[in-house]
């Protein structure tokens, strides 16, 4: 009896333990769901508060009237200017002038990464490599733009001698060193979840394991490994200091890759803490959180879209 009653007891102490380690996570959850909620009804406040004051086409473009009465059209973000300018036109194609040839760079190296975990290497090197891959992702993106800053300029502007020291090329050299981790990982996982049958039946055909590789294991693969490179893609773009550093911070347009640059993020970044807050600055700078957050979300969307329909096509 006196078993049975502290039985019990012990029972109703584990039973209480665990509801109140439910309850404490439930509440951490909902908590940083509601803070998330709250830090976008900011931001898109702030942000469609601009629209009260600049006009939706004048972040694309301004008009000027010239003194012989032509209507020239201006593509500038200038917004401290006499007649400011707001044009989100050089900041975008500024973004995917770094974010482009950091993600095919990214691509190259890493998917090949994620092939060699998968696929080559022998266990002892995976159990080293792959956490060494994973701990080089969280290296400060701050520490990678001041060495592309410092080192990497240098190099690239003795080496390559282009128009400007600090440019896009530069700044997508510096992203592809966050990209690559994120790439080689997530490639990694994506081939691994394939399941060995198809492996043995390859071979069992008499195919090299090269040819296994890229003729089986790639194209089984292939959705896990185009999420992995989407949202190597959003992290480039979403990404601030590295673009502050080496980018040039200077909003031309132009497709020539060795020019200086200006992204979303760093001028975000760049001018929110001298801004008047209340202006139209203020808010337009708001406004391309907007624009950047919408881009970033259906990246996000779509690679999530794509991991799952993977993981679904491989459980069945």
């Amino acid at each position: 009896s006196t078993d049975s009653k502290y039985g019990k007891k012990i029972h109703q102490f584990t039973r209480t333990k665990e509801a109140l380690i439910k309850l404490f996570f439930t509440l951490n959850g909902v908590a940083a769901l509601i803070f998330i909620i709250l830090i976008f009804i900011f931001l898109f406040k702030e942000g469609f508060r601009a629209l009260e004051h600049i006009g939706l086409l004048d972040f694309l473009y301004s008009s000027r009237t010239a003194a012989d009465g032509t209507v020239n059209t201006i593509y500038e973000w200038y917004p401290t200017s006499d007649e400011p300018r707001f044009s989100l036109i050089p900041l975008i194609l500024g973004t995917l002038m770094t974010a482009i040839p950091a993600t095919i760079l990214s691509t190259i190296f890493g998917v090949a990464a994620g092939i060699y975990l998968s696929e080559v290497a022998n266990p002892k090197w995976k159990e080293f490599l792959k956490p060494l891959i994973e701990l080089f992702a969280g290296i400060p993106t701050v520490v990678i733009g001041f060495i592309m800053l410092v080192i990497g300029a240098s190099f690239f502007n003795d080496l390559l001698h282009p128009d400007n020291r600090l440019n896009a090329f530069v700044a997508s050299i510096g992203l592809s060193f966050v990209i690559i981790p994120v790439i080689a990982s997530l490639t990694e996982d994506a081939l691994h979840s394939i399941p060995n049958d198809l492996r043995m039946a390859s071979y069992g055909l008499g195919a090299t394991k090269w040819q296994t590789i890229s003729k089986v294991i790639l194209p089984a693969a292939f959705s896990g490994v185009s999420a992995s490179i989407i949202l190597g893609f959003g992290r480039a773009i979403g990404e601030t200091m590295i673009v502050l550093m080496a980018a040039g911070n200077a909003s031309n347009i132009t497709s020539n890759i060795f020019l200086s640059v200006r992204t979303m993020t760093a001028t975000i970044a760049a001018e929110m803490g001298e801004v008047s807050q209340g202006s139209d600055h203020y808010y337009s700078l708001f406004f391309i959180g907007i624009v950047l957050f919408t881009i970033t979300f259906f990246l996000n969307l779509i690679a999530e879209m794509i991991i799952s329909k993977m993981r679904k096509k491989n459980t069945f």
